[in-house]
């Protein structure tokens, strides 16, 4: 099993991260994108990477750290990537959920990672609440030249299939497994599985039965019993796929 979006560098873990790698390799989950959100998490996710051979840096900036300083750490951001293997240029993306005061910023952000990724040919994750319709106006500026996934998918089914056309693959995690993800269950239910991937999002969203409480990249299981529910297929096969699709995006070594 792959978890492609774990944030297991937090603070959350600080007591107890050899733990929760232990559940990993028991729960047979083998490779764990540690997606970075900041110049601090860039750092933390590459050097405990360095530490245990399941983990994948990525490098990004998350919208909420858009500043009017944003051309700097565009800059700050290359200078990391050139010198560090990562798998991805993110998370990025637009989050307009606490209000828009840094729209400009934002998206400037953004259009300037996505540059990154296409200079050194490295797949997008992306992170969009609020902002659906302006995340695909810049997209789609890109279309052909860019490739990656939007992480933990809240959009609607109209909106994943523009999406998937832009080149981008769709990534579930905890709240799949809720009650009441009409919406993304619906999803899972008609995408090919060949566009879907596995994440937690840990510490955040953990998945039923543990909702509410620290998420984990073990958890990521759950997230798979339900796809495999939805999919009318089994385990295996949709851990086999989704961990293929995981694979070639990202390029991880097998």
């Amino acid at each position: 099993m792959i978890d492609t979006h774990s944030h297991l560098f937090d603070d959350a873990f600080k007591e107890d991260l050899e733990a929760c790698i232990t559940r990993c390799i028991n729960e047979n989950v083998n490779k764990i994108v540690l997606v970075g959100f900041s110049h601090e998490t860039n750092q933390k996710a590459f050097e405990i990477a360095t530490k245990y051979n399941l983990f994948y840096p990525t490098a990004g900036l998350h919208p909420s750290e858009a500043t009017k300083d944003y051309q700097k750490d565009l800059e700050d951001l290359e200078v990391f990537v050139q010198s560090h293997k990562v798998y991805a240029i993110g998370e990025c993306g637009l989050d307009y959920h606490y209000g828009k005061e840094n729209i400009v910023e934002q998206q400037l952000l953004f259009e300037g990672q996505i540059n990154l990724a296409i200079k050194y040919n490295l797949p997008l994750i992306i992170h969009m609440r609020d902002a659906t319709l302006d995340t695909f106006k810049i997209l789609k500026k890109y279309q052909g030249k860019i490739r990656g996934v939007m992480h933990c998918y809240s959009g609607s089914y109209e909106m994943a299939k523009e999406f998937i056309k832009l080149g981008f693959m769709l990534s579930f995690g905890g709240p799949i497994t809720f009650k009441n993800a009409k919406e993304n269950k619906y999803i899972v239910e008609n995408i090919d599985l060949k566009y879907i991937l596995t994440e937690t999002d840990c510490p955040y969203l953990a998945p039923m039965p543990y909702r509410g409480k620290r998420n984990e990249s073990s958890y990521v299981k759950n997230v798979l019993i339900e796809i495999a529910r939805l999919k009318q297929m089994s385990f295996e096969e949709v851990e086999k796929i989704t961990e293929a699709n995981a694979i070639k995006l990202f390029n991880l070594e097998v």
